[in-house]
């Protein structure tokens, strides 16, 4: 087995279960239930999706926040019935989006003939910018996903119903 970490995760604190806790591979984890936007988040960007859910929900705008824990085997089930429930998905992932987990899974859900029919928008990215990671840290946060750019495509795959 492979594992990659983010490293932003490092700094994260939260609360830890007692005794044994196996995640299960392959299997996704809904952290947010929703009706209006699936946002399907990688690794650090779970938090951060999930706090744009919280703030949009005080505008009214009802988001479900999927962690799919692993990409291989991944829970397609869990992803198409999501979207299949919302009609819209946004991806988040800190890699650029050529070849990435974002791409494979927007090939997932688009490959599917129901899912496919149940969008509503185009599946959108949201992905690091198709450069290296620069080590200057403004220049890293400008060319990594951030809040805002989750909120412009959440607001962008519901533009047509708002």
């Amino acid at each position: 087995m492979v594992s990659f970490e983010c490293s932003r995760l490092a700094t994260l604190t939260g609360p830890v279960p007692d005794g044994d806790h196996l995640v299960p591979i392959g299997v996704a984890d809904v952290k947010r239930a929703g009706a209006d936007v699936t946002i399907v988040a990688l690794a650090y960007y779970v938090q951060e999706s999930l706090a744009v859910a919280d703030e949009l929900a005080r505008e009214g705008i009802s988001i479900e926040v999927v962690d799919p824990r692993t990409l291989v085997p991944m829970d397609v089930d869990t992803l198409r019935e999501s979207v299949q429930r919302t009609g819209r998905l946004v991806i988040v992932d800190e890699a650029p989006a050529t070849c990435s987990a974002a791409s494979e899974i927007a090939a997932l859900i688009v490959e599917d003939r129901d899912t496919f029919r149940a969008l509503k928008a185009p599946v959108r990215r949201v992905c690091a910018m198709p450069v290296p990671v620069p080590y200057s840290p403004p220049l890293e946060q400008a060319a990594l996903p951030s809040r805002e750019d989750i909120k412009a495509a959440v607001y962008d795959v519901l533009k047509e119903s708002l």
